[in-house]
């Protein structure tokens, strides 16, 4: 394989223990794997990846394209299998290790007598999400040594909440140490375009003020309960579905992304009115695109934001925004490859002017996670 100038520039500045960021599509897999052969291939290799490019086998093909015969490809939820491997090179793909919890924890025991790099399309977005990563690099003994020399808590608040850190600049200059970035210049072009579509302002008003689900025809009771009563108002307002319908209609190949299961009904209902033909993947079913001139993928975003790719379309529908702006560009970009015959990429996403859908939406737009709890609190009088 012959790799892009990008890769290569990372190639020369990669040692064990960096993290390799690069947005989606930009080559991270054929880097890592030329960085081993290059430094590392006299040992074992093992990767740990999410549990769709393990079983759809894009490691081994990728490996094998590359010239390497012998490799273990696994998902981080059996990351605890590799505890007694030593001497050999992982590499740790879809970064999964920010915060210090089990999968973190794991992979610092494995990082202290193997060689390793971490893959990454979206870096930490706080120093809590680097603990592991430092400690592996030999940087801080632990988490407490990292919070004692940085970290100063909020008194006043009832859980652990960070107030501020310290001494920043020694955290600014590991960062700079370990993170590798891959710059490509892309021939895409992303172009977002947000659809607002109507909702029942009468009904939200009767969740918001009353707290009343009409679902259930019954008080909210909690938070989250609150939270999902208003996504689901708007999501399955007649007005969302038209316009879903509409796009799906004028586009011969369309990928379409959602996140609840009554919004797969709802699409299943669009795609069969339509008689177009469609395939899905989610928690339960994992069907590949259509072999057909016209088609539509509907993928809910837990199960297929990740681990594939697709350069056969250059549409995309977001039928409702997930709380998560990586998701978001994990699932953008997975029509966004270095080798789509495409430049521009249309995206859509539908959303409304109601209270939880402005919330969401400026929340990805700021490149954080929707607090889903918070909002639910504020609107139970939290």
């Amino acid at each position: 394989m012959e790799l892009f100038p990008h890769q290569i520039e990372a190639l020369g500045k990669l040692k064990s223990g960096s993290i390799l960021n690069g947005g989606v599509g930009t080559g991270k897999t054929f880097t890592a794997l030329a960085y081993y052969m290059k430094d590392h291939g006299e040992k074992d290799l093992y990767v740990i990846t999410t549990a769709k490019k393990r079983n759809n086998g894009d490691w081994v093909k990728e490996a094998e394209a590359i010239g390497i015969k012998e490799l273990v490809v696994d998902s981080w939820n059996n990351i605890t299998n590799y505890l007694s491997i030593s001497n050999a090179f992982f590499i740790f793909d879809e970064q999964r290790v920010v915060g210090y919890n089990t999968w973190g924890k794991t992979f610092i025991k494995i990082s202290k007598v193997n060689n390793w790099i971490l893959l990454s399309a979206t870096p930490g977005d706080t120093w809590e999400d680097y603990i592991p990563v430092f400690i592996a690099n030999g940087f801080y003994r632990n988490k407490t040594d990292f919070i004692e020399q940085h970290v100063e808590y909020d008194r006043f608040s009832k859980f652990p909440k960070i107030k501020a850190y310290h001494n920043q600049g020694k955290l600014f200059n590991f960062r700079r140490m370990l993170l590798v970035q891959m710059d490509m210049e892309r021939h895409t072009t992303r172009m977002r375009k947000y659809v607002n579509t109507d909702y029942d302002k009468v009904m939200m008003k009767n969740v918001m003020v009353n707290r009343w689900n009409p679902f259930t025809d019954e008080p909210i009771l909690n938070a989250s309960e609150f939270t999902q009563v208003t996504r689901r108002l708007v999501a399955e307002h007649k007005d969302r579905q038209w316009y879903a319908k509409f796009i799906m209609s004028v586009h011969d190949k369309i990928i379409v992304f959602y996140n609840y299961t009554y919004e797969l009904e709802i699409l299943i209902n669009i795609c069969e009115s339509l008689e177009k033909p469609y395939s899905m993947y989610n928690g339960r079913k994992h069907q590949e695109i259509p072999e057909t001139d016209e088609w539509i993928y509907l993928v809910q975003y837990t199960a297929g934001a990740e681990g594939w790719n697709c350069i056969d379309t250059d549409t995309m529908l977001f039928y409702s925004l997930n709380y998560s702006y990586k998701i978001m560009e994990q699932a953008e970009g997975r029509i966004d490859r270095m080798n789509t015959p495409y430049t521009n990429l249309e995206y859509f996403n539908l959303t409304s002017l109601s209270p939880i859908d402005k919330n969401v939406r400026k929340a990805i737009e700021k490149k954080k996670r929707f607090n889903a709890s918070a909002f639910g609190r504020r609107g139970m009088g939290g």
